[in-house]
Order: structure tokens, then sequence, then C-alpha cells
């Protein structure tokens, strides 16, 4: 099972300092969420703080044997949730989690922040 997980105290760069608005992270959680479950076998979690404050929206793309991949730099848009939604699907798919560029949804090419090797077993 592919997870995705959504930072729900993100805020977008233009929202960052207005402390009164909700953070962009949790209608991120919602649209990810919703675009999710037209994939079966995916799962979708929201956590606060993925620690990449300068890339929010953030979000980690892992299952167990697979690369972990983080992304950011989203609006947190329904169309950004559906290009994660199929990028964790096509993750799913992939021996090891490796995707090749060629599969890569429009949507999360120049979102990727750091790509991390999974845990031995």
């Amino acid at each position: 099972m592919t997870t995705i997980t959504i930072c729900t105290t993100c805020r977008r760069q233009a929202a960052r300092d207005d402390r009164t608005l909700p953070p962009d992270g949790e209608a991120f959680l919602v649209r990810v969420t919703e675009a999710a479950a037209a994939h079966p076998g995916l799962q979708v979690r929201g956590t606060p703080c993925l620690m990449g404050c300068e890339h929010g929206c953030n979000a980690a793309v892992s299952a167990a044997g697979r690369m972990t991949y983080v992304l950011g730099r989203f609006e947190g848009t329904p169309e950004d949730a559906a290009a994660l939604a199929d990028y964790a699907a096509l993750h799913a798919e992939n021996d090891g989690g490796l995707v090749p560029f060629r599969q890569w949804p429009q949507g999360v090419k120049g979102h990727f922040v750091a790509r991390v090797p999974p845990l031995d077993p």
C-alpha cells in the first residue's frame, strides 16, 4: 500500500505571514483524499509539519520497501491533488517505487524536493 502523507500545517508563501488564515495543508489534505479515492491501494493521511516550510504545500509518497519521495511547491489546487494521486498510483505499481520520468504526470514535474531510500528489511 502506498501512502500519501500531507503536511496539514503547510502554508503557501502568500499566506505564510497571516496566521488568521487556516493552513493551506488542511484543504490540500481534503483534495488529495478525494483524488486518491479513484486509485485503489492508496492511503492518505495528514501530519503536522514535514519541515519543508519553504516548499509548502508538502507531501510525501511512501511504501514499505520502496523509495520515498517528498514533493512540495504545490498551490494546493484540485489539479495538484490529482497529479499527486496519479503519481502515487504509479509509485504503487512500480518495483521499488521507481517511476520513470516519462510516466510522471505533468503536474508533479518540478515539485520533487527529496528522495529517501527504503530502510533495510
